[in-house]
């Protein structure tokens, strides 16, 4: 049990920052459309790499350094891409941005994006694959339970924010509030493009 709340807990705290990721489960959750879909791309993909990790692939980036390197370039082409369009949707007008009358985006476009921002970012594979990956060593021969933890603890947060998200339903009625969703998840691409960047 120490394991598994270890695992729980660490994952948390990890996925808990706000991020590229974080911030579109939000916008698709005030939005309502698809949270299901990318809920489970997300909770699913970190369970993939944190799986990876405890099996011990994060030698490979030690053994590989350009991968890092180009995921990260990769990454952040994508988050300064993205940024704009968010910001360009701000420009447009909080009316457009209403949950119940915006422009609906298919599932395969809401899912090319967030696969995207997932698996393109850099810090998810420190996180979880070279993160959670070092730690769970700590705790073998329960190295799966942590695993096990671990999982969980993406789920509950990816579940969380985003079905919890309707919550501020009330608030995000009026179209300025979309204006500054949009703004600041915009921004929040941009600066972690620029920390992805200048930190490599």
């Amino acid at each position: 049990m120490t394991a598994l709340f270890a695992g729980f807990f660490t994952a948390l705290s990890l996925i808990a920052a706000i991020g590229a990721q974080n911030a579109f489960v939000l916008r698709q959750g005030l939005r309502r459309e698809h949270v299901l879909f990318v809920v489970l791309a997300c909770a699913l993909s970190d369970a993939l790499l944190i799986a990876a990790g405890v099996a011990g692939f994060g030698t490979l980036a030690t053994l590989a350094p350009w991968i890092t390197t180009a995921m990260l370039y990769a990454g952040a082409a994508f988050l300064i891409v993205y940024g704009a369009l968010r910001f360009k949707a701000a420009l447009r007008g909080g009316e457009a941005l209403r949950p119940a009358h915006g422009t609906v985006v298919s599932l395969g476009r809401t899912l090319t994006t967030v696969l995207v921002l997932t698996w393109a970012n850099p810090h998810v594979y420190l996180d979880t694959v070279v993160l959670l990956g070092a730690i769970s060593a700590q705790y073998a021969p329960q190295h799966w339970t942590f695993a096990t933890g671990a999982i969980a603890g993406s789920f509950a947060f990816f579940t969380a924010l985003g079905f919890g998200a309707r919550l501020l339903a009330p608030l995000f009625a009026n179209p300025r509030a979309w204006v500054w969703l949009e703004m600041i998840v915009g921004l929040t691409m941009w600066i972690i493009a620029a920390a992805l960047i200048f930190g490599a």
